[in-house]
């Protein structure tokens, strides 16, 4: 990983999830989360996040309910509120212009996000799912 050390980790939700209440950690249970969650706390960041579509901004251990939404489907004024939502929550936590961050996210969930941003990396940028799988799994080994 190039970049400063102990850098802010963001990942995305996804689809896969547990049918009752837990931490936001052990919610999500496809091999794309697993390996990304793995790969996020090799980089001994400094705090990892999860950007959830209904939830919004989440640190590993926050306890939620399962729920089926996603940006993907979201209007464009609900994307615009959930991003302003996520910048705020993400301000009180990182100073959105000295720190390092790193997006292991969809374009959904940081599209809207990275213009805030001042330095950011996007390791998994424009590779296919069976691709992210592949290179999450020869980063974490």
């Amino acid at each position: 990983m190039s970049g400063l050390d102990n850098p802010i980790v963001c990942l995305s939700c996804v689809k896969s999830k547990r049918n009752h209440a837990c931490a936001t950690k052990d919610m999500y249970t496809s091999p794309l989360f697993r390996g990304i969650f793995s790969y996020a706390e090799k980089l001994r960041p400094k705090r990892i996040f999860i950007l959830s579509a209904k939830y919004g901004l989440l640190k590993p251990d926050d306890v939620i309910e399962p729920y089926e939404k996603t940006l993907k489907n979201m209007k464009k004024d609900e994307k615009l509120v959930w991003t302003e939502v996520v910048l705020s929550k993400l301000r009180q936590e990182a100073d959105l212009q000295k720190e390092q961050f790193v997006f292991l996210a969809g374009l959904p969930y940081r599209e809207g996000l990275l213009p805030h941003i001042k330095h950011y990396e996007i390791p998994m940028e424009g590779l296919s799912f069976g691709r992210q799988l592949h290179w999450l799994a020869e980063q974490i080994s």
